[in-house]
């Protein structure tokens, strides 16, 4: 068994927050932050236990400006 890792998106929604795997679409929530990636961490190695790991590099994380109506 070895070790990957992965990137994790989290946003707060509500009461809880929501975390979210960028390499494969595994999600996963919590009523804190470290919850929430607690259990996304059990749900991605739970999805793992089915399917291959992505041979895809780390996602990219770049912020996209825009402009909406005011």
């Amino acid at each position: 068994m070895s070790a990957i890792r992965l990137t994790s998106a989290i946003t707060h929604e509500g009461s809880w927050y929501v975390a979210r795997c960028l390499e494969v679409e595994v999600t996963s929530q919590g009523e804190t932050l470290e919850s929430a990636l607690s259990n996304l961490q059990e749900a991605l190695e739970l999805y793992f236990e089915d399917h291959d790991v992505p041979v895809t590099p780390a996602a990219i994380i770049a912020p996209v400006e825009i402009d909406v109506p005011s």
